[in-house]
């Protein structure tokens, strides 16, 4: 009692991921408050590492923007410009600048939200995969700009988005979370709306991890359909709600085998832009 061997647990990641954070995720409800205390520790390090270890969004998300000229190496633009470049008169240096109108490549910056289906049971495995979700997601935000949501018959936040926590306090108030109670997926994404509201970002995701099995009235079509972009992740061999629910709003959807998957299914449908 009150001990757990790391070097085992170390071991049983390089061979089996899925178990070893099955098996942490499990003892974080110990009975024991020492084992708790310390799988709850070692989780969120396991899963901010592992979440940490595929670096999202590399090579930037940005498209081409006309603004004012400010920049030396910005490109003018000449068919904006032409009714300014006309009117000019040059021997009196009446041309300004900044009256010009110039194309430069702009990064898009991006909020996201996270909902987590905790209807079920959540415990073990499916909360494994719930951390491991919140800390792909925030991994993948800018300045801290995401919401993490977790869902039943109402909705809580475990980070709401005008909220800034280190990524492994997220973790760990993700692995908190007990699953009870039917399933309201239309309140979960109206809440996704409200939070990613709140931002000022120009691109704005919601990730669905769910079977997207709705067991309270409500019109999810309608819902997601409100969003700005939605991608579900749905668990291998129980997605057919899920899918049915993506082909109706044209979300991209990824599955996953088991909570070590998590990483590389979101990542499949982001990073093709």
């Amino acid at each position: 009692m009150g001990t757990l061997d790391e070097s085992a647990l170390d071991a049983l990641l390089d061979d089996d991921p899925d178990t070893a954070l099955t098996l942490l995720a499990e003892m974080t409800s110990a009975t024991d408050a020492a084992v708790r205390a310390l799988a709850r520790r070692l989780a969120a390090q396991v899963v901010v590492d592992l979440a940490r270890e595929r670096p999202p969004d590399a090579r930037g998300i940005g498209q081409f923007v006309t603004r004012r000229y400010r920049n030396p190496g910005d490109d003018i633009d000449l068919d904006r410009s032409v009714d300014v470049l006309m009117g000019a008169d040059l021997a009196r240096g009446g041309l300004r600048l900044d009256e010009l109108s110039s194309r430069s490549w702009a990064t898009r910056s991006t909020a996201w939200c996270l909902l987590v289906d905790r209807s079920g049971s959540m415990h073990g495995r499916p909360l494994a995969t719930a951390a491991l979700a919140a800390a792909t997601v925030a991994f993948r935000a800018e300045r801290g700009d995401y919401a993490v949501l977790s869902f039943a018959r109402d909705v809580v936040a475990p980070k709401a988005m005008w909220e800034q926590r280190p990524v492994d306090e997220v973790v760990d108030r993700t692995l908190t979370l007990r699953g009870h109670g039917t399933t309201d997926v239309a309140a979960a994404l109206t809440a996704a709306a409200g939070q990613l509201a709140l931002s000022s970002a120009t691109r704005r995701i919601t990730v669905l991890l769910s079977d997207c099995r709705a067991t309270e009235p409500g019109d999810v079509v309608a819902a997601a359909s409100s969003l700005d972009r939605l991608v579900i992740l749905a668990p291998a061999g129980d997605d057919a709600e899920a899918t049915t629910l993506a082909d109706a709003v044209g979300a991209r959807i990824a599955r996953y085998t088991g909570p070590a998957s998590v990483v590389a299914a979101l990542s499949s449908v982001l990073d093709r832009g």
